[in-house]
């Protein structure tokens, strides 16, 4: 059986991260990294995202870092609805040219723009019928975009016990940020 996980979390702008240089963007790779080369160990073979700025297109820089030791991982993007990118400004377009381009398979599950919140909701069932397990930054302390899909995670979780939801929080981040400071 191949094994997909599903990654999200917050958009950058929830996280108030507005530079990819953050030093913020680095710790969040860290915790992603640390999570994925658990799941690589466990027969992990496909990252899935819907390719939103923040979380999601930071693990995909960590499955392309990865794919260096890990050759057989790969990324799919399904998007929510086609040209999700358009009203982005023209860097963020740019950045996530540049992660389309080297992804292994994309393609939008509406084949029309923007419509409704429904497309979005067909995602979040869409991933979660296609992944055995979800990887998420999310923190329940801090709501939001990522706390619609983690609801519906975890009603999958209680009719499919093996289901397995991870979730990043910012404790958890701030694990990471301690350990490769002592690194260092």
């Amino acid at each position: 059986m191949s094994k997909v996980v599903c990654l999200t979390g917050y958009k950058s702008f929830e996280l108030g991260i507005f530079k990819q240089d953050d030093k913020a963007v680095y710790y969040i790779k860290q915790a992603l990294k640390k999570e994925l080369i658990d799941l690589l160990d466990n027969g992990l073979e496909w990252v899935l995202i819907s390719g939103q700025l923040g979380v999601e297109l930071w693990g995909a820089e960590v499955v392309f870092e990865l794919q260096e030791d890990y050759p057989n991982l790969k990324l799919a993007i399904l998007t929510p609805f086609i040209n999700q990118e358009e009203k982005w400004n023209e860097q963020n377009k740019e950045y996530y040219e540049m992660i389309v381009s080297q992804a292994d398979f994309v393609e939008s599950i509406s084949k029309e723009p923007y419509k409704n919140p429904q497309q979005f909701r067909n995602r979040n069932q869409l991933f979660l019928q296609k992944s055995q397990s979800l990887l998420i930054l999310y923190d329940e302390e801090k709501e939001g975009s990522p706390q619609y899909f983690f609801q519906e995670a975890k009603k999958i979780k209680e009719s499919n016990p093996y289901f397995e939801i991870r979730t990043i929080s910012f404790d958890d981040l701030q694990w990471v940020v301690e350990e490769e400071q002592w690194k260092s």
